[in-house]
C-alpha cells in the first residue's frame, strides 16, 4: 500500500487526481513507515444492497414561525387569522408548533405518507412527531422502507409536495395608501388587491397598523425623535410564494403611487449576470431611467412545490416600473443592449446529491450571496431529484473559478458517515423497532440516517453527523457486534499539506494517540477526502477532534495595498517575525493577484490579507490582525460596516444622484451598498475604514430630507407672533443658519384639539445629518416664545429633554433628615415615555375606527382569537445552519487567484505544548468532556469562546450574531 509520504514531491494537489487513477487503490498513511497501521486494515464500504431499506430524514417545517400579534391586525385575508392564531380557550402557554396552520401541514403530510403507503407500490411510510432531547420544539421525521430506488423517489415526492421552510415576509407602506385616515377606514381597492393576490398566491397576507417606537437620529447627538413606522403588510408562506406576493404588492404599491408597469422576458441563466456584480449594472439602469426591476427569485427552478389552486410567477418574466412610458422603454433598451455585449463563461462540476439538497435546505442564502458577489448564475438540480451536476457561468473565468471555490467549500461544510457492521447480528429487528430507532437518531440530529441491516449511513452537517453517531453508540444493537466507523470530510486541495503536516507527522501523531487510521483519498479538481476509521465510537470521536483541530481557521479583512511593503519588510523580516511569533501564517494578495489592475472598484475593496492556523491555535488570529493593523494609518485603520435606514423608496431618488454618491465613496474611500429592488429592504450599508465611515455616512445623509411637524393650540397672539416681521426676518433666518433647520408655518384643517378648536402648524425641515439640531431649535424657539410673554399648548410633536444629570434619583438611599426624599422614578420619566403615549393613545383610537370598516368589525372577530406570539425556541441545535468545522474562510477565497496555490504548510507546525495543546487524551477531552462537542454560538470553526468582533474564520451566516476567535488587541488604540 502506498504511503502518502512518498507523494509529497507532486507539484500540485489537482494532479493528485492524474496520478492516482493508475493505482486502483486508495492510499493510507501509516503512523510511522517502520509500523503497521493501527488496528486491523479498513474494511471497503459495502456496495448499495439489493434489498429493502429503511431511510429517516426530517421535513424541515418552520414549526417555531409565530402569527402577528392580534392587538395589529387591521385587515386579514380568508382564513388567516384562524390559521395564524390560537383559539380563546387555548390555554396561556400554548406551543407555537400547535398552531393551526402547523398542525394542517402535519396533517397533510400524514395524510400523503399514509397514501404513499396505500398504494400499490412496495413502498412504506411513515411520520414521527418528537420533541428532542436537546431543545425544544417540534421535529417532524419521515422513515422510509423499501427498494432504494423507490425510497429516493418518495422522498423527493414529499419534498416536493410539502410547504418546507414557511416564513413571514414584510412590507412596508404609507398609512395614506392604504386608508382613508380622516374617516378611519381602509380603502376597499387595497383589501380586495389583498385577498386576491392571497388566492393567487396561495399566501396569508395581514395588513398591521403602524408602530410608534424612538428613532436615534443624526451623527452630532443622540436624539430620540418619535416618528411613525410605516403599516406593514405581513406575508406568510413558503419560499417561492411569499416572495411572488412581496413582489405583487411592491408593484401596487408603484401603482397607487402613479408608477406604470411593463415586463420583459429573457431566459433566467442570465438575470444575475445581467445585474453584475452586487447588482452594479442593474443600479446603474435604474439610475438613468428612474425606474424600478423587479427580478424573479433565484434558483425558484430547484423548488417544485405550489400551493393549491394558486399561481407560480414566471421565472423568466422581469417586471418594470416606471414614471413615463419612455422611462420603461429606455430601461428595456438599456437591459437589452447590456446581453447583447455579455461573454458567457461556463463550467461544470459534480457534488454528491446528497451534499447537494442539504445546500438547497440549509444554505440558500449563502448561495445567494456568492452569486450575487461575483455576478454568476449557478443552476442547481431539482431538490431530490439525486442528480449530482452543477452548472456555473459567468462574464469572466475568474468569476466562474471564484464561485466554484466558495460553492465547493460550502459543500465542505457536509460530513458523511458510515457505522459498518463487521459481523451483522443474527437478530431480526422488526420494522416497528426500526422505526423507533431511526426516528430518534433524526430528532436528535436533524441528519438523514438510512439502516439497511448492514450499516449506518448518515449524512447531514458536520454537527449533525457526530450528533447522530454519539445517538447510535447508546443503541445497544448498534454496539455488541463488532463494527467499523467511517466519517468522510470533504476540504480543499490546497489544504492538503496544511493539515497533514510536513511528512505527515500531524496525521501520524493523531493515528498514534487515538488508534484511528486515516486516508486521503478521492483528489478532484476543487476538493478531497479525508476519511477518519476507527473500530470503536471513543477512539473515533477522540481522533475525529484531533483532525477538526488541524484544521485551517482563517481570517481576512483588508488592508490598502500601499502597506504591504511596509509590513512585510525588508526580505520580509516585520511578517516572519510576527509569524513565528504567534505561529500563523499570513498571505497578502495585491491588485494583480485579483486579477490585474483596471478592474472595478470592488476589487479594491475587497479581503486582500489572511491569516491562517491551525484550529488549535485560532486564539491567535486576532493578535497577528491587531499587529498589521498597527502598522497602518489611522485613517487606512481597519474597515468596517455600517447600516443606515432609509425609506427604501427614497432611494430611487439617492439613485439618480449616483455620480454624486460616486464621488462621496472616493472622496472618503468607502462604499455604499444599496439593497436590491425586490427586497423592498430601508438598510443601506457602508463599508470603509472605521474612521472614515461615520464622516462618510454624515455626509451621504446630508442628502437625505427629514421633517417635523409640531402642532400648537391657535391662539390670537401666537398668530400675532407668528405673523410679526421678528419672527420672519430674524428668528427663521437664524434657525437656518445656527442650526440648520427651516421653519415654516401652515395651517392644517384636520389637525383639531380635543374640543375641536382650531391649530397652527410649525414644519420644521431638515437633513438627516443635522437631526440632531432639531431639539435645539425647538428650545430656541421655546425661548422666544417667553421673551415674547407666550404659553403656547402643543397638541402633537413635542420632544422630550432627557433626564438632568443630576443626584436626585440617589438621594432616597441616603438616610439623611436634611436631604429632601425624592420620588422614586417611575417608568413615565422616561425621555420618551410621555409623548409616545399620547402618540400611542392617538394611534389606537385611529386603528379602533380602520377595525370597523363597513360595519363588519374585525376587532369582535379578533376578540374571539388570542395572540399567537410566543418565544420561539428552535429545536434545532446551533448548527442546525451553521457549520462549525472550519474547512475554509468563503470571504478569503474572493481575495486570491483562482490558479494559484499559496496554501501549502508553510511551515506552520505548532510545538506540542504551545497553547496548552497535547497530543494525549487531555487534548480533546478535560475531565470527560469532549470540548469540541460543546456548542458554540454563530458560525464558529473552531470552537473558541466567542469574541466581541464583526471578523471571522466561517463564512458569515444570516442568523450568526457573533463570530470569530479570542484574543485582546495589544498596543494603544489606533
Amino acid at each position: 500500500m502506498n504511503k502518502l509520504t512518498s507523494m509529497r514531491h507532486w507539484p500540485n494537489p489537482a494532479n493528485f487526481s492524474m496520478s492516482r487513477a493508475n493505482m486502483g487503490m486508495p492510499a493510507a498513511i501509516n503512523p510511522r513507515r517502520d509500523m503497521a497501521p493501527q488496528g486491523p486494515p479498513p474494511l471497503a464500504v459495502p456496495p448499495v444492497p439489493d434489498g429493502p431499506i429503511h431511510y429517516a430524514f426530517n421535513v424541515p417545517f418552520a414549526s417555531d414561525l409565530a402569527g402577528p400579534n392580534t392587538e395589529d391586525i387591521l385587515h386579514a385575508t380568508t382564513d388567516a387569522v384562524l390559521r395564524w392564531t390560537h383559539p380563546e380557550e387555548a390555554p396561556d402557554d400554548v406551543p407555537v408548533h400547535e398552531l393551526p396552520v402547523h398542525a394542517m401541514n402535519l396533517a397533510q403530510l400524514r395524510q400523503l405518507c399514509r397514501d404513499i403507503t396505500a398504494n400499490p407500490m412496495p413502498i412504506e411510510a411513515h411520520v414521527i412527531s418528537s420533541t428532542p432531547k436537546t431543545g425544544h420544539g417540534q421535529v417532524t421525521t419521515v422513515v422510509l422502507s423499501g427498494a432504494p430506488d423507490l425510497v429516493q423517489q418518495t422522498r423527493e415526492t414529499i419534498l416536493n409536495h410539502t410547504p418546507l421552510s414557511l416564513r413571514c415576509t414584510t412590507v412596508v407602506v404609507d398609512g395614506s395608501l392604504v386608508a382613508n385616515l380622516s374617516e378611519g377606514v381602509l380603502k376597499k381597492s387595497v383589501t380586495d388587491f389583498l385577498d386576491e393576490t392571497s388566492v393567487f398566491c396561495g399566501v396569508d397576507i395581514f395588513l398591521l397598523g403602524p408602530k410608534l417606537t424612538p428613532l436615534n437620529n443624526g451623527l452630532n447627538g443622540e436624539v430620540d425623535v418619535l416618528r411613525d413606522q410605516r403599516w406593514r403588510v405581513a406575508i406568510y408562506g413558503d419560499y417561492l410564494s411569499s416572495e411572488h406576493a412581496k413582489t405583487r404588492v411592491l408593484i401596487h404599491i408603484d401603482q397607487l403611487l402613479g408608477r406604470i408597469v411593463d415586463a420583459t422576458t429573457f431566459d433566467p441563466s442570465m438575470h444575475q449576470l445581467l445585474c453584475g456584480r452586487n447588482r452594479k449594472n442593474i443600479k446603474l439602469i435604474e439610475s438613468a431611467t428612474n425606474t424600478a426591476i423587479y427580478f424573479p427569485p433565484p434558483f425558484s427552478g430547484c423548488f417544485r412545490y405550489c400551493p393549491p389552486n394558486a399561481q407560480r410567477r414566471d421565472p423568466s418574466k422581469v417586471l418594470i416600473t416606471g414614471e413615463t412610458p419612455q422611462a420603461i422603454e429606455q430601461a428595456k433598451f438599456r437591459i437589452h443592449e447590456l446581453l447583447t455585449r455579455i461573454r458567457l463563461f461556463v463550467k461544470d462540476v459534480t457534488l454528491p446529491p446528497a451534499k447537494i439538497d442539504s445546500i438547497l435546505l440549509s444554505r440558500m442564502d449563502k448561495v445567494r450571496k456568492i452569486t450575487e458577489a461575483n455576478g454568476s448564475f449557478i443552476m442547481f438540480p431539482p431538490l431530490g431529484s439525486r442528480k449530482g451536476l452543477i452548472r456555473v457561468q459567468a462574464v469572466e473565468n475568474l468569476h466562474v473559478e471564484r464561485s466554484l471555490r466558495e460553492l465547493m467549500a460550502l459543500a465542505g461544510q457536509f460530513y458523511t458517515a458510515s457505522w459498518i457492521f463487521v459481523q451483522p447480528d443474527a437478530r431480526q429487528l422488526s420494522t416497528q423497532d426500526i422505526q423507533t430507532m431511526l426516528g430518534d437518531v433524526c430528532a436528535n440530529s436533524d441528519a438523514d440516517v438510512s439502516f439497511d441491516r448492514q450499516s449506518f449511513n448518515i449524512t447531514g452537517s458536520d454537527e449533525s453527523v457526530k450528533d447522530a453517531l454519539m445517538v447510535i453508540s447508546q443503541i445497544k444493537y448498534a454496539t455488541l457486534a463488532p463494527y467499523q466507523i467511517r466519517v468522510r470530510i470533504e476540504l480543499a486541495n490546497e489544504h492538503k499539506e496544511f493539515v497533514s503536516g510536513k511528512k505527515n507527522g500531524k496525521i501520524n501523531k493523531i493515528m498514534g494517540h487515538s488508534n484511528v487510521q486515516i486516508l486521503f483519498d478521492n483528489f478532484g479538481e476543487y476538493n478531497f477526502n479525508i476519511e477518519v476509521i476507527a473500530q470503536a465510537y471513543e477512539c473515533l470521536k477522540q481522533g475525529l477532534a484531533m483532525v477538526e483541530q488541524e484544521m485551517p481557521a482563517s481570517i481576512s479583512f483588508h488592508v490598502p495595498d500601499q502597506y504591504h511593503k511596509r509590513i512585510i519588510g525588508i526580505g520580509g523580516q516585520h511578517i516572519q517575525r510576527i509569524m513565528k511569533k504567534h505561529s500563523v501564517f499570513v498571505k497578502f494578495s495585491n491588485a494583480m493577484d485579483r486579477g490585474g489592475m483596471g478592474r472595478e472598484d470592488d476589487d479594491s475593496r475587497v479581503d486582500n490579507v489572511i491569516c491562517r492556523t491551525p484550529a488549535r491555535n485560532a486564539q491567535n488570529l486576532e493578535l497577528v490582525k491587531s499587529e498589521i493593523l498597527e502598522m497602518v494609518d489611522r485613517v487606512d485603520s481597519e474597515f468596517t460596516s455600517q447600516v443606515v435606514n432609509i425609506d427604501r423608496l427614497y432611494h430611487r431618488q439617492l439613485l439618480t444622484r449616483l455620480p454624486e454618491i460616486e464621488e462621496l465613496e472616493r472622496t472618503w474611500n468607502c462604499k455604499i451598498v444599496f439593497p436590491s429592488t425586490e427586497q423592498a429592504s430601508d438598510e443601506v450599508t457602508v463599508t470603509g475604514p472605521q474612521w472614515l465611515v461615520p464622516k462618510c455616512i454624515d455626509e451621504f445623509l446630508g442628502m437625505v430630507p427629514d421633517k417635523h411637524d409640531v402642532v400648537f393650540e391657535r391662539s390670537t397672539a401666537l398668530i400675532k407672533f407668528l405673523e410679526s416681521p421678528e419672527f420672519v426676518h430674524t428668528i427663521v433666518p437664524k434657525l437656518k443658519a445656527q442650526y440648520e433647520v427651516e421653519l415654516t408655518v401652515h395651517e392644517n384643517p384636520d389637525e383639531r384639539t380635543e374640543d375641536g378648536s382650531p391649530t397652527v402648524t410649525l414644519h420644521f425641515a431638515f437633513t438627516r445629518n443635522n437631526a440632531g439640531g432639531l431639539r435645539d431649535a425647538m428650545d430656541f424657539l421655546q425661548t422666544e416664545f417667553a421673551k415674547a410673554g407666550l404659553e403656547p399648548v402643543i397638541i402633537k410633536g413635542a420632544i422630550p429633554r432627557p433626564k438632568s444629570d443630576t443626584f436626585e434619583e440617589s438621594l432616597p438611599y441616603f438616610n439623611s433628615k436634611l436631604l429632601q426624599n425624592a420620588p422614586t422614578p417611575v417608568a413615565a420619566e422616561s425621555p420618551t415615555r410621555s409623548t409616545f403615549g399620547e402618540e400611542v393613545a392617538r394611534e389606537r383610537s385611529i386603528l379602533a375606527c380602520l377595525r370597523k370598516p363597513g360595519g363588519m368589525t374585525i376587532s369582535s372577530f379578533l376578540s374571539h382569537r388570542k395572540n399567537s406570539q410566543q418565544a420561539q425556541a428552535s429545536f434545532f441545535k446551533g448548527s442546525s445552519n451553521v457549520s462549525k468545522s472550519s474547512l475554509i474562510s468563503i470571504e478569503s477565497a474572493r481575495s486570491f487567484n483562482a490558479d494559484r496555490n499559496p496554501w501549502n504548510d508553510s511551515g506552520v507546525n505548532l510545538a506540542d505544548d504551545e497553547g496548552g495543546s497535547t497530543w494525549g487524551p487531555s487534548a480533546a477531552f478535560v475531565n470527560g468532556i469532549d470540548k469540541l462537542s460543546v456548542p458554540q454560538p454563530g458560525d464558529l470553526t473552531p470552537r473558541h469562546y466567542p469574541r466581541q468582533s464583526a471578523d471571522s474564520g466561517r463564512p458569515s451566516t444570516s442568523h450568526s450574531t457573533h463570530s470569530g476567535y479570542p484574543g485582546p488587541l495589544p498596543g494603544p488604540f489606533r
